[in-house]
């Protein structure tokens, strides 16, 4: 077991930074020593499909695992398949990290996205509508309704959706519409019954109403159709005297990433809106269909939206089942996972139950580490903030804004603390992706309440996730400091898995002053005495502990580096492991999504054990830990081991101190290696393997012993109270 010593060997103070990665002796390194990183990221979205097709979870569960597999595989179009066609159209394409072409891995990406739809579409049709069924929630067929139960969909269809439905005909006087991106349409062909001349009409199913309609009657079973069937056996109220021939769904997707050419002279909010404007008119990159749908109603689609047969997908039952977002309304508590209530860390526990906890005071007698969606938000980070904006003592609060929630009671706290004085800066993020326009309106609004608002730096994007707050104690300024792995969104805190430091530390306080001043003024130059900043210094430092441990190894002395990250990506860091683990370190590497590390290289990775843990919660946080020779050196922060976090963004990791913050990160890094334990092995070739059960048993469950874990930690704390 790592134990933590009271030895500081300076070695985690980013000062030292003067150390060059490159001068350490180079080992000799296969060619062909990555996983390519798209692929890579299909086998994750194959893991959340492994999910859904678990018969011991909850049905609503499994349900809810589709349609979050259906919204990754559309941000993949949208983002990653988009940015390949775009390099390759405009004669920029640059080999891939494997060394591969781009048309050669879309080509490849076509083929592994294509079964995995297959799949996904076989798990709801065999798999999981079947058991929702026998749960009591059924998804019927039209054709499998009584009579009565079509004439009372009918007075539905009449009076809540025929009058917010539009069909666009497409005739010499009406061009082909505009489809509008991950939009569910009907492609209908009628027949004039006076002329007999056939037409194409296109019509929108309407997002704002639900997608799943209530069949009445049959209780205790819950019945629903689906809305695109519902309307789709109406056509005749839309097309009075005409012949309805034939009606097939289809889905486009298209580029809808945003590109914003930034120029330190030009308004980066205007520039950005007229982006987003252009975002809903990007290129189709991917036509989706059902399977029977006829040829001369394919091949019209394949002229007017000009795609290519590669990008056509024919796919068995409903499109879009993203709408299983829409049954997560039910009141089935008995098909969904135990409830779990969020504890308020022990720390932030209130001594009477009368009183409200004193969150400053907590952080002065010791540095708080918290553990969401296990320990609350709202009773930690929420409270922090809004403690200080009602406090006649602060003078400042500073906080970076990456995503939030529209309602958050984090912007109120801001604007609360403005309005009473304080001084209040936000630096807001309105880059970050598919949270553009959400970002600038609350942006406005915090302006409008007096907060300084900065929208970051030109070229990067600011996703660290900082709050500082200064405090007048008498008669001197006291920092209080949050460095989180996950955003100040309270909504999100409530799935996503993430840690934050809360801390007095005045270096700590003074570094994160510095790092606001250089974000609202100019650019990263500095170095920083307990943090490790890109884009200037994060990579180099993360390097330097990397060799320092080869060094180690290579030394005879204990060696170790465990990583926790979203992805790991970035070829530097992965040889720097890659030479650690020839050297000898033990390393563990625990990811949730992409992966291009390899542990299929003899001589090279023998050393290197990668995990995945996905479930309930969306692991998030991102850890970095080193042995360093019995001094541990841990860090958490929100930087991914990706080019875009280590180059193009402000990305802030801080150390942690405190032997006991260690020893709960060392633990639950065991937790998640143990073969004992629920998880996903990366082997041969890159496949995963999902290792569930042994001798016909189930593994343990990382998270419900997470959950455990803290739960005791509460009660503890309250006896000892007593």
């Amino acid at each position: 077991m790592m134990e933590p010593a009271l030895v500081d060997t300076g070695l985690g103070d980013a000062e030292d930074d003067d150390f060059d990665a490159h001068e350490a002796p180079d080992a000799v390194l296969p060619d062909h020593r990555y996983h390519d990183r798209e692929l890579s990221w299909l086998a994750f979205n194959r893991r959340v499909l492994e999910l859904a097709e678990d018969p011991s979870l909850p049905e609503l569960e499994r349900a809810n695992f589709l349609a979050i597999f259906a919204s990754n595989l559309d941000e993949f179009f949208m983002v990653r398949v988009a940015g390949l066609k775009r390099r390759i159209l405009t004669g920029l394409a640059v080999p891939t990290n494997v060394g591969r072409s781009p048309s050669d891995v879309l080509s490849d990406i076509s083929r592994d996205a294509y079964a995995l739809q297959l799949r996904h579409a076989a798990v709801w049709n065999d798999l999981v509508r079947p058991a929702l069924a026998d749960a009591g929630i059924e998804i019927t067929d039209w054709d499998d309704l009584t009579d009565a139960e079509r004439g009372a969909l009918g007075e539905y269809f009449q009076a809540q959706v025929f009058p917010v439905l539009m069909p666009l005909a497409v005739d010499p006087a009406h061009p082909f519409p505009y489809i509008s991106g991950l939009s569910l349409n009907l492609a209908i062909r009628i027949r004039n019954a006076r002329t007999g001349r056939q037409d194409f009409a296109r019509l929108k199913v309407p997002t704002m109403l639900p997608r799943f309609v209530e069949v009445p009657g049959r209780s205790p079973i819950t019945r629903f159709i689906r809305l695109e069937e519902l309307i789709a056996n109406h056509l005749g109220d839309l097309f009075p005297g005409m012949e309805v021939l034939d009606h097939h769904a289809f889905r486009l997707t298209r580029n809808e990433d945003v590109e914003i050419e930034e120029d330190e002279s030009e308004n980066l909010i205007q520039a950005l809106e007229a982006e987003l404007l252009r975002r809903r008119f990007g290129p189709p990159i991917r036509l989706e269909i059902t399977e029977d749908m006829d040829d001369i109603t394919l091949e019209l689609l394949i002229r007017e939206l000009d795609i290519t047969d590669q990008e056509v997908y024919r796919l068995p039952g409903p499109l879009d089942l993203r709408g299983l977002f829409d049954l997560g309304r039910l009141d089935r508590p008995d098909l969904r996972y135990p409830p779990h209530l969020p504890t308020t860390a022990v720390a932030f526990q209130p001594g009477d139950s009368n009183e409200r906890s004193d969150i400053f005071r907590a952080i002065r007698k010791a540095d708080v580490l918290v553990h969401h969606p296990y320990e609350s938000f709202a009773t930690s980070v929420q409270a922090f903030l809004e403690q200080a904006a009602r406090d006649p003592h602060v003078l400042a609060i500073k906080q970076t804004l990456y995503r939030t929630s529209g309602d958050s009671p984090i912007v109120q706290a801001l604007i609360d603390a403005a309005e009473s004085g304080k001084q209040v800066l936000a630096l807001v993020e309105v880059k970050a992706r598919f949270d553009e326009a959400n970002n600038i309106v609350w942006a406005r609004k915090l302006e409008k309440a007096g907060v300084h608002v900065v929208y970051g730096l030109v070229g990067l994007k600011t996703h660290c996730k900082l709050a500082l707050i200064i405090r007048q104690e008498e008669g001197a300024l006291r920092h209080y400091s949050h460095i989180g792995t996950g955003n100040y969104n309270p909504k999100t805190s409530r799935i996503y898995e993430d840690f934050g430091l809360f801390t007095a530390d005045p270096q700590v306080g003074k570094d994160l002053t510095r790092l606001f001043n250089e974000l609202s003024g100019y650019a990263i130059e500095k170095k920083f005495k307990h943090l490790l900043v890109a884009p200037r210094h994060l990579r180099k430092g993360l390097m330097r502990h990397i060799d320092a441990e080869r060094a180690n190894a290579e030394a005879g002395k204990p060696a170790r580096i465990r990583i926790k990250v979203n992805s790991m990506v970035d070829e530097e860091i992965i040889d720097g492991l890659y030479r650690a683990s020839m050297a000898g370190v033990k390393i563990d590497v625990w990811v949730r999504g992409i992966c291009s590390l390899r542990v299929d290289l003899p001589g090279v990775s023998d050393n290197i054990t990668v995990r995945s843990i996905l479930g309930r919660y969306l692991e998030h946080s991102r850890l970095f830990m080193f042995e360093n020779d019995g001094a541990p050196i841990v860090y958490i922060g929100s930087a991914d081991m990706m080019h875009r976090n280590l180059d193009r963004r402000v990305e802030a990791l801080v150390r942690l101190r405190d032997p006991a913050h260690l020893q709960e990160l060392h633990d639950l890094f065991d937790l998640a290696m143990d073969p004992r334990t629920n998880s996903w092995h990366l082997g041969e070739g890159g496949e995963w393997k999902r290792v569930a059960e042994a001798d016909g048993q189930p593994l343990l469950d990382l998270q419900d012993l997470t959950m455990a874990s803290v739960q005791g930690r509460r009660r503890r704390s309250k006896r000892a109270i007593r």
